[in-house]
């Protein structure tokens, strides 16, 4: 929840290569208090079945920066486990890895008394992300 002295963050994942909420993801996130300090880590969550994560812990007054970080990779090697007719993506893997990109990192600047709900539109070979509502 945000107050007039923090701003407040949320997020879900949305798999759209299967067009459903990526379950289990862990998300970790970190702030700073501007451009040039040190990240802070303030711990993280995993998106529950609806792809979202409730229980991000709270930002610090004066953050100015944040930072999600998602990993990826396990879900993807999850999903691909479970899946192994899924020729292509194997075939176009680097290394034999089930996923291109192993980890997923946005940054963004916020400001005080708003809240930052984030969306992360994945597949195995790409991503996207934009502020929502």
């Amino acid at each position: 929840m945000s107050t007039s002295t923090t701003a407040s963050v949320s997020t879900h994942i949305l798999d759209t290569s299967v067009g459903r909420p990526a379950e289990g993801v862990a998300v970790h996130l970190a702030a700073r208090t501007g451009s040039d300090a040190d990240w802070q880590k303030l711990g993280g969550s995993a998106t529950d079945a609806d792809g979202r994560c409730k229980d991000l812990p709270a930002l610090p007054e004066g953050t100015t920066h944040v930072r999600l970080d998602f990993e990826t990779e396990t879900y993807f090697a999850k999903k691909q486990a479970a899946a192994q007719q899924d020729a292509p993506a194997l075939r176009d893997s680097e290394n034999g890895r089930p996923v291109f990109f192993p980890e997923v990192t946005i940054t963004f600047a916020v400001v005080p008394g708003e809240h930052y709900h984030v969306p992360l539109l994945l597949n195995p070979f790409g991503y996207s992300v934009y502020r929502g509502s």
